[in-house]
């Protein structure tokens, strides 16, 4: 499920010419905001399948005890049904972030109007996807 010297756009209908910070609406954080957080706060850490369970895990909330003495049966469980991809991301649909996955397939995050993000859009070396449109074609 991992991506491997990927860079993922900007959704061709994304709603804004510039990268937006997604912000939690309540007490609980969404996805978006999640996924942001982890994103921008380790560079390069996590690869698609970490990320998606770490949201997972914080979304559930469930316990740093838990997590460590059951961590193999909750990600297969969690892995056991299909997954949307990080092309299904707000993030790359809506918010204007691009996301780069490196040759160990760890993931980082590029605003849309950045030099960093025209210069992986013209990458030969990677491969070039396009996130998810929000809306049909």
């Amino acid at each position: 499920m991992n991506y491997y010297d990927t860079f993922v756009h900007v959704a061709p209908d994304c709603p804004v010419q510039a990268a937006v910070i997604p912000r939690a609406k309540g007490r609980n954080k969404s996805m978006p905001v999640l996924e942001y957080e982890l994103l921008c706060g380790q560079a390069y850490f996590y690869t698609q399948e970490e990320l998606l369970f770490t949201v997972h895990v914080q979304r559930a909330g469930i316990a740093p005890s838990e997590l460590k003495l059951h961590h193999d049966r909750l990600w297969t469980e969690f892995f056991a049904q299909p997954r949307a991809c990080l092309r299904a991301s707000a993030l790359p649909k809506k918010y204007g972030w691009g996301i780069h996955f490196d040759a160990q397939g760890k993931a980082a995050i590029y605003r849309m109007e950045s030099v960093a993000y025209r210069q992986f859009t013209k990458n030969k070396n990677i491969t070039q996807l396009l996130a998810l449109r929000s809306k049909r074609a």
